[in-house]
């Protein structure tokens, strides 16, 4: 694996960053910290910041717990330094977190590979702010960004397009909206834990997945054994064809009326949320890992891909 085998490996926790996920990443950060403390781990907390590698040489740590979010953190950006550095790192590497980070890219692997994914153009700001790129409803979200940061949905019979705010990119992603149950997977290793079915009362947004009360869950989710299997395989391959290694998690959307034909898989996350009450590490525990098991196994499967 590449990490010492000092009986109380250093661990450096690298969170916050200079990402539009920063508040998100400082919780996952500092309750991975606690997580890993608790575990027997030494450990030490890094707000990752421009002199991210000085720190890390003053620090020398065994392996470096990842709890960052969103872009240079999530994209292969920070991965790539820590190749460079030569420290064992949880997580997907370079190509695989870049590629995740990616949709549209991600996307067109995951059709090729003979994935349902729902139908989605790259396209400037301007005109998507001028007219309907696609029979609506449909939904705009930036191409590289994490979480639900700046996600409009268009409903059918919309007055008109949508006016997007200053902090959207010059380029923005306009995806077919699957209507229907949101479910997710997490994948650990090679194996896939159990679905999930996220419950809100309204459209998943930013403030119902981290607000209390916004959002609930149900796992293992209440669905047919084979949307439930196929939710499983396809987490599973997704994470394989992406090159993905850790922990992952993938997200759906099925429109029951439509059985199997209404599975869509939406993205596959490379660092997803790491509080105690996170869509993974609530799987994990489903699974018979303490959160602590959970931060631990990570930290014990960190490596470099090189």
């Amino acid at each position: 694996m590449g990490m010492s085998s000092r009986t109380n490996p250093k661990v450096a926790v690298l969170m916050g960053g200079p990402s539009a996920e920063r508040e998100v990443s400082l919780s996952s950060g500092r309750e991975c910290a606690a997580a890993l403390r608790g575990e027997g781990f030494e450990v030490v907390e890094l707000d990752a910041g421009p002199d991210l590698y000085a720190r890390l040489l003053d620090i020398k740590p065994d392996v470096v717990f990842n709890a960052l979010h969103g872009r240079w953190g999530e994209d292969g950006c920070v991965q790539g330094l820590l190749e460079w550095m030569r420290i064992p790192y949880t997580h997907s590497g370079v190509l695989a977190s870049a590629l995740a980070m990616d949709k549209q890219r991600s996307k067109e692997a995951f059709r090729i590979a003979g994935l349902p994914v729902a139908d989605s153009v790259i396209v400037p700001k301007a005109e998507v702010m001028a007219d309907h790129v696609m029979a609506a409803p449909y939904v705009v979200k930036p191409n590289n960004e994490g979480s639900s940061v700046g996600i409009y949905l268009v409903h059918e019979g919309a007055n008109g397009p949508p006016k997007l705010s200053d902090d959207m990119p010059e380029q923005v992603m306009v995806e077919q909206y699957v209507a229907g149950r949101e479910l997710t997977v997490t994948v650990m290793g090679d194996r896939a834990l159990t679905v999930t079915e996220i419950m809100t009362d309204g459209w998943y947004d930013y403030d119902a997945k981290y607000k209390p009360g916004g959002s609930w869950h149900v796992l293992p989710a209440e669905i047919p054994t084979e949307i439930f299997d196929r939710c499983m395989d396809y987490a599973l391959r997704a994470h394989s064809l992406l090159g993905c290694r850790g922990v992952t998690r993938t997200d759906f959307r099925w429109d029951d009326a439509q059985g199997a034909d209404g599975l869509f898989l939406l993205e596959t996350n490379t660092q997803p949320g790491m509080t105690p009450t996170s869509l993974a590490p609530e799987q994990g525990e489903y699974c018979g890992m303490t959160f602590g098991q959970f931060c631990a196994w990570m930290v014990e499967d960190a490596s470099c891909d090189r």
